[in-house]
């Protein structure tokens, strides 16, 4: 018992911290020059369904370039997606959320689903004037970013799964259990609990928003296969060999996504960019995958840019 109370505080510790590690280990020509001031982004609220929900812009949405809209993990904030915010913000714009009652956003005392969240990501694109974004989502972020194609597809363009699923059951029941035994005093001296004080408008409800968390992945969620086939832009997933979420449910999700086509493989090599496409990290685990923020970032870019493989050279 104390083993497993131990485990819990130190994912969410990590959970929290390797962000800010991840960002250290950034490569230098993504990071901005140690005399050049740092570009603060433009931050708002959206008033939607009694909640007031945090965005921060990152880069200039006139630009002409599609923009990037990134969604945390549980008990995150859009801060603490920096390290896979900044890789990005050279070659088009950024947006980032928090999620209803989490980081900047009030709502704590909201029941939480993806349905719900959906919808406040595809509220906050429309008072910025976006018609269509592309969307990197991480674990919670990676399943409100398949929420968000199914109820918003004319808003959303390519996806980025990072770890995430489109059903409960794409988790291990391991994992779940774990989840479901968390507790506020398990994050007592966190991170995780000092940067909610520090964000939220609520500090003191901390607890609550724990509970509201939990609870989003305690009931069954999930959306058909037809549903997810019927999504219009091209998808790419990227999981840890280690992660929460199984494989079978990553290859399926891809799968259904418009991978596996046995036309390309017995061709040998691809022509044209793919509609779906897979990554499986070596030695990373569900936490970990938030400190391989460049090598993401380099296998994401020409997704986003809708670039086809290099052809061989012999």
């Amino acid at each position: 018992m104390l083993a497993s109370a131990f485990a819990t505080i130190a994912v969410a510790a990590a959970l929290a911290a390797i962000p800010r590690a991840a960002a250290a280990q950034t490569p230098a020509a993504s990071q901005p020059a140690a005399d050049a001031p740092r570009n603060e982004p433009k931050r708002g609220h959206v008033d939607v369904a009694g909640a007031a929900i945090h965005y921060q812009l990152h880069g200039d949405l006139g630009s002409g370039k599609r923009p990037l809209l990134v969604l945390h993990g549980s008990f995150m904030s859009g801060d603490a997606m920096m390290p896979l915010i900044a890789p990005f913000t050279a070659s088009r714009p950024v947006i980032a959320i928090d999620a209803r009652g989490q980081g900047r956003s009030s709502g704590v005392e909201s029941e939480l689903s993806y349905e719900r969240m959906a919808d406040d990501a595809a509220a906050v694109l429309a008072e910025l004037g976006v018609k269509k974004a592309d969307v990197l989502g991480y674990s919670m972020g990676g399943t409100l970013a398949i929420a968000l194609a199914v109820r918003h597809p004319d808003k959303t363009g390519k996806q980025v799964i990072l770890s995430g699923t489109s059903r409960l059951d794409g988790w291990y029941p391991e994992v779940l259990t774990v989840i479901g035994k968390l507790t506020p005093e398990a994050f007592a001296g966190s991170p995780i609990e000092s940067e909610y004080k520090r964000l939220s408008p609520s500090p003191k409800k901390f607890g609550a928003m724990i509970e509201k968390v939990k609870a989003l992945d305690a009931r069954p969620f999930g959306w058909s296969d037809e549903d997810v086939r019927r999504i219009p832009g091209k998808t790419m997933v990227i999981v840890g060999d280690a992660d929460g979420v199984t494989l079978d449910h990553a290859i399926a999700l891809f799968k259904l996504r418009g991978g596996g086509d046995v036309g390309a493989a017995t061709q040998g090599f691809l022509t044209a960019p793919p509609r779906a496409r897979l990554a499986i990290l070596p030695a990373t685990s569900h936490i970990g995958i938030m400190g391989e923020a460049a090598t993401i970032a380099a296998m994401v870019t020409p997704f986003l840019d809708d670039k086809a493989p290099p052809p061989p050279s012999f």
